[in-house]
C-alpha cells in the first residue's frame, strides 16, 4: 500500500507563519481538496509536497518508488522544444517508448516512402506490443484531443498562456504517478473541458491533491478536504458539501469551548482578586490552573472580508446594443448582436475559449469599437472593469499607495465614510501588510487587492472577466453575497458554474460563427437543457442508423465488386506467390548463415514482417473469393 505521510511540517516567510507542525497522510486513491484564504500557504504546501520548495521543519515520508507528478498554477517550460517533447518529458521506459513511437509516426507521415523510417516503424510497433503500450498510447491521444492539442510538432514558445496550461495538464495526466498534485487546474479551461477533467480524475488510478476555487468541481472530484486556517490544518471526510457542514459544527463547538474557558477564567480571576492566600497545596494548584488557562490559545473567530462598498447612482439607461459586429483576423466573433441592458440585470457570458467573450466586455468598456453597429451608453453609467491580468498593477508600489491612487476615502453601502486604510483592513490586509510591496503578495492576495481597487471607484456597472481565477473560495462567497445586493448591473465572463449560478439570471451564450443566444435562466439549467438536446440528437441518430440497417437487411442488395476490389482480385494471387518465394529465399539465407547472429537477426525480422503480410493477403484472398462466389451465384 503506497502511502505518503506528512509529519510536523512548518513553513514561514519572514515573520509570517503559513502553517506550523501540521501532519496528515495521503492514502491510495484518495482525492483531497485543499481549502484556505489566499495567503495561507495552500500553493506553498503543494510545492513542498512536490519537492519544489523546502519546508522549515518536519518531514515527508514515502516509499522510494513513490512517484509524484505536479501541475503548478502557472506552468513554465524551461526549453523551447515541441509540444511532443514537453508532453512525453518523463524518463520511465513507457514514456520514452510512447515518445519514440509518436516521433516515428510523425516522421513517416512526412516521408511515407522512406524505407529506413518504415523499418523503424515496424520495429517500434514490436516494442509497443512487447510492453503492452497501446492502451497508454490511446489514453494519451484521448487526453490531448480532449484538451484541444492537435499539432504535436508546434513549438511551446509559440503557445498562449491558456494553451501552455492545457499542455501542462496533458503532461501531468499522461505521466504515471502514485500522487497527482494539481494547483488550480480549472483556470482558463472552458466548461466542456472542465467536465471532461472531472470525469477523468474520478477514474484516475492514483491519489490526487488539488487546489481549486470551482466548488462544483470540488464536490464532484474530492472525498476529503484539508483546510488551512490560522496556521492550523483541519481534515474533513467527504466532499465540499460535507466540509461545509462539518466546518460549521467545528466552529460552533470551538466557540462554545472558548466561552466556557472565558467564564472559568473570570471566576478564577475573581477568586485571585479576593486575595486568596497561597498557603495550602490546594490553593497553589488553583493559582497554577488559573495561569494555565490564561496562557492557553483559545478559539479566535476569523477576520471576515467585508466588501460593503457603495456605488454611484444608476439611471434607467445602461447599454443599448444595436446590431454590433466585430471581426479579428477575418474571423467574426460577434455578428449582428442587439440587446438592451436594463438596471439591476445580472448577465453571465459563456462560451468556448477564444470565442470573443472578453471582446464584448472591451466594447462595453469603450476600449474597442465595433466594426458595425452601435453601443449607446447611459450618461450615469460608471464602469468598474475587473480584468484577467490585474490591470496595470505596479508591483513595486506599497499596498496602501496602490489603493490611495483610486480614493483616500470611500462611502459604504450603509452611507458611512471610511479611509483607504480601513477599507484595506476590511479586505484582510492588516496595518503591517498595507506597507508591504505588492510583489511580495501571493497571486490570490494581488487579485483581492485588485478587486478592492475596482470597488473603490464606486462603479454602478461591474464588468467581471474571469473573476474566480486565483480568488479563494471564502472571498468568492462574500463577493457573491455583495453582488446580490449591488445596486447596479453586473456582466460576468466565467466558466465557474457555481459562481454563475449564484450571480446571473440570464446568459449571453456564444454558439459559434459570431452568433450570441440570449438564455433566460441559470447556467446549470442551460447546461442541463443542452445535455437533453444532445441525448435526444444521439437517440435520433441511433434510431436512423438502426432503420437504415433494417432497410438494408430486408432489401436484398445486388452484389458486385468495386473497381478497387476488381483490381485487387486480379493481382492478389500473384502477390501471394511472390511473397511465398521471398520468404523461401530468406529462409534459405537464414539456414546458410548458421550461427552468425549479426546476419540472422535482420533476416529473421524481415521474415516475420513478410509472414504477417502473407497472412493478411491470404485472409483478404478468402474474403474476396467468397464475395466472387456469391456474385457468381447471384448471376446464375
Amino acid at each position: 500500500m503506497n502511502i505518503l505521510s506528512v509529519e510536523n511540517l512548518s513553513k514561514s516567510y519572514g515573520d509570517k507563519t503559513l502553517f506550523k507542525d501540521i501532519s496528515f497522510h495521503v492514502a491510495e486513491k484518495e482525492r483531497i481538496g485543499i481549502i484556505g484564504v489566499n495567503g495561507t500557504g495552500k500553493s506553498t504546501l503543494l510545492k513542498i509536497l512536490a519537492g519544489v520548495e523546502p519546508a522549515d521543519s518536519g518531514e515527508i515520508i514515502k516509499p522510494k518508488s513513490y512517484r509524484i507528478e505536479y501541475l503548478p498554477q502557472s506552468p513554465e517550460f524551461a526549453g523551447s522544444g515541441t509540444i511532443l517533447d514537453e508532453i512525453f518529458y518523463g524518463d520511465t521506459p513507457l514514456i520514452r517508448l510512447l515518445k519514440k513511437y509518436e516521433e516515428t509516426v510523425n516522421a513517416l507521415d512526412k516521408n511515407p516512402n522512406d524505407k529506413r523510417l518504415l523499418d523503424a516503424f515496424y520495429k517500434v510497433q514490436h516494442e509497443m506490443d512487447a510492453m503492452n503500450a497501446w492502451d497508454a498510447s490511446t489514453q494519451a491521444k484521448s487526453i490531448l484531443t480532449k484538451l484541444g492539442i492537435e499539432d504535436h510538432a508546434k513549438n511551446v514558445s509559440e503557445l498562449s498562456g491558456g494553451q501552455k496550461k492545457r499542455v501542462a495538464i496533458a503532461r501531468s495526466l499522461i505521466q504515471p504517478a502514485d500522487l497527482l498534485i494539481l494547483d488550480e487546474p480549472t483556470n482558463h479551461l472552458d466548461i466542456e473541458t472542465i467536465q471532461w477533467l472531472e470525469d477523468f480524475l474520478s477514474r484516475y488510478s492514483g491519489s490526487i491533491i488539488l487546489i481549486t476555487h470551482d466548488r462544483y468541481f470540488l464536490d464532484h472530484v474530492t472525498n476529503r478536504i484539508l483546510e488551512i486556517d490560522q496556521g492550523n490544518l483541519y481534515s474533513y471526510e467527504g466532499n465540499y458539501s460535507s466540509f461545509l457542514e462539518a466546518k460549521a459544527m467545528r466552529e460552533e463547538i470551538a466557540a462554545a469551548n472558548e466561552e466556557k474557558r472565558q467564564n472559568l477564567l473570570r471566576r478564577e480571576l475573581a477568586w485571585i482578586k479576593r486575595g486568596a492566600k497561597a498557603r495550602t497545596t490546594k490553593q497553589k494548584a488553583r493559582i497554577q490552573r488559573f495561569e494555565q488557562l490564561q496562557n492557553q490559545i483559545g478559539y479566535r473567530p476569523k477576520e471576515e472580508l467585508d466588501i460593503a462598498v457603495g456605488g454611484s447612482r444608476l439611471g434607467k439607461k445602461v447599454f443599448e446594443i444595436e446590431n454590433i459586429t466585430i471581426k479579428y483576423d477575418q474571423q467574426t466573433v460577434i455578428k449582428n448582436f442587439s440587446y438592451i441592458v436594463r438596471p439591476l440585470e445580472r448577465i453571465g457570458i459563456v462560451g468556448p475559449n477564444g470565442s470573443g467573450k472578453t471582446s464584448l466586455l472591451n466594447l462595453l468598456a469603450g476600449i474597442d469599437n465595433p466594426d458595425e453597429g452601435t453601443i449607446d451608453v447611459g450618461q450615469t453609467v460608471k464602469i468598474g472593469y475587473y480584468k484577467q491580468d490585474n490591470g496595470d498593477m505596479n508591483q513595486d508600489k506599497r499596498v496602501i499607495d496602490y489603493i490611495k491612487e483610486t480614493a483616500q476615502v470611500i462611502k459604504t453601502i450603509d452611507g458611512k465614510e471610511i479611509t483607504a486604510s480601513q477599507m484595506l483592513e476590511r479586505f484582510l490586509f492588516s496595518p503591517a501588510m498595507q506597507y508591504t510591496y505588492i510583489k511580495k503578495l501571493s497571486g490570490g492576495e494581488r487579485r483581492r487587492l485588485y478587486l478592492l481597487k475596482i470597488l473603490m471607484e464606486a462603479p454602478n456597472v461591474l464588468l467581471l472577466d474571469e473573476p474566480t481565477n486565483d480568488l479563494d473560495i471564502e472571498t468568492l462567497t462574500i463577493l457573491e453575497d455583495y453582488l446580490e445586493e449591488f445596486p447596479g448591473v453586473v456582466l460576468t465572463v466565467s466558466h465557474d458554474r457555481y459562481f454563475l449560478d449564484k450571480t446571473s439570471d440570464l446568459l449571453f451564450v456564444y454558439e459559434g460563427d459570431g452568433n450570441i443566444r440570449i438564455y433566460y435562466g441559470s447556467y446549470s439549467e442551460y447546461l442541463e437543457e443542452e445535455k437533453r438536446k444532445q441525448e435526444l440528437l444521439k437517440k435520433e441518430e441511433t434510431e436512423a442508423k438502426e432503420k437504415e440497417v433494417h432497410n438494408k437487411e430486408t432489401k436484398p442488395k445486388k452484389l458486385k465488386l468495386s473497381y478497387k476490389e476488381q483490381k485487387e482480385w486480379e493481382t492478389i494471387e500473384d502477390k501471394i506467390m511472390q511473397l511465398e518465394e521471398e520468404i523461401a529465399d530468406i529462409q534459405k539465407e537464414i539456414a546458410e548463415a548458421g550461427a552468425d547472429f549479426s546476419k540472422v537477426q535482420p533476416l529473421y525480422e524481415k521474415e516475420q514482417l513478410l509472414t504477417k503480410e502473407l497472412e493478411r493477403l491470404m485472409e483478404r484472398w478468402e474474403t474476396l473469393s467468397e464475395l466472387v462466389m456469391e456474385i457468381e451465384k447471384q448471376k446464375g
